[in-house]
């Protein structure tokens, strides 16, 4: 072990899928002492060589070190991975992806078994991991303190964006950016959809469509937000939802005329003349918010 090891705090991981290996190999390549388990313990073998420590056991593994790091497939794999694990002492950091009502229930799991708890939503695809120019990070939520004791060692991945004390918001994060993302993916599918049977190279239209959606999403984003702060959904606006309403049949219309399925885009029309009739044709788009609240 190197002296700049030895200075490195220590770090066990739970979870060697795609994105566990990829967050195992960067906290080796810093020099932080690493333990490592896996339900299929052939995962870890190309990481013993790289310095990794195999567990046999999870129990072994969380009893290696301080900070135990959990990147699972779903919550119900933490809790089968943490039966009957000691985590009294421990300071534990679930990045496994779940809902925020799974968190803080997990949260208060870890809290009566004598652990300090963070959740995580990660912000990032596998290749991304140990690329800070690539722009990813990790939601964490839960202890304030338990982030600020071991920031140094969870941004050695990717960034970290500390959300809050309530450990639901980093997974509630992690969702609604996903949605929104999900939500671009299926405009993304319409639009190409409607150029799929034309004399129209997708590769040429594409720069197109990538620049409008930036131009576009930017502004709207940051508008949207303010709107819903103040309650004044008419401040700013440029297209009202009255002459936004007035113009979907066009894009209906061209759909059927393309011989495009409408079923991406007609759900969020409907929502917009459900606000039409309930609400001011001089608000923004910021409304349907509302309509979407049970």
């Amino acid at each position: 072990m190197t002296q700049n090891t030895a200075a490195k705090s220590p770090v066990t991981l739970l979870g060697l899928g795609a994105m566990g290996t990829a967050l195992a190999r960067t906290w080796l390549d810093a020099g932080h002492p690493l333990t490592v388990w896996n339900r299929t313990p052939s995962r870890a073998d190309a990481l013993v060589p790289e310095g990794a420590k195999a567990a046999d056991s999870a129990a072994a593994a969380v009893a290696a070190s301080g900070l135990v790091i959990v990147c699972l497939l779903d919550d119900a794999s933490v809790g089968a991975a943490l039966d009957g694990v000691d985590l009294t002492g421990k300071d534990l950091v679930n990045l496994t992806t779940t809902t925020p009502a799974q968190a803080r229930a997990r949260a208060a799991w870890a809290t009566e078994r004598g652990a300090r708890y963070l959740d995580g939503g990660i912000m990032a695809v596998p290749p991304m991991v140990g690329v800070p120019e690539a722009g990813g990070y990790v939601f964490y939520s839960g202890s304030r303190e338990l982030f600020e004791l071991h920031q140094e060692a969870l941004a050695v991945p990717v960034g970290t964006v500390y959300v809050g004390e309530d450990a639901g918001f980093a997974a509630l994060h992690d969702v609604a950016l996903l949605s929104a993302m999900y939500g671009m993916f299926g405009g993304v599918a319409h639009a190409f959809a409607l150029i799929r049977r034309e004399d129209i190279d997708p590769s040429a239209f594409a720069p197109l469509l990538s620049g409008w959606i930036a131009a576009m999403a930017g502004p709207s984003v940051l508008q949207t937000a303010a709107q819903l702060k103040s309650g004044d959904y008419t401040t700013d606006v440029v297209s009202n939802l009255a002459m936004q309403v007035a113009g979907t049949p066009t894009f209906e219309t061209t759909a059927e005329e393309q011989g495009v399925s409408p079923e991406l885009i007609q759900p969020y029309f409907e929502l917009m003349r459900r606000r039409l009739a309930v609400g001011s044709g001089e608000e923004d788009l910021t409304g349907v918010v509302d309509l979407l609240l049970k």
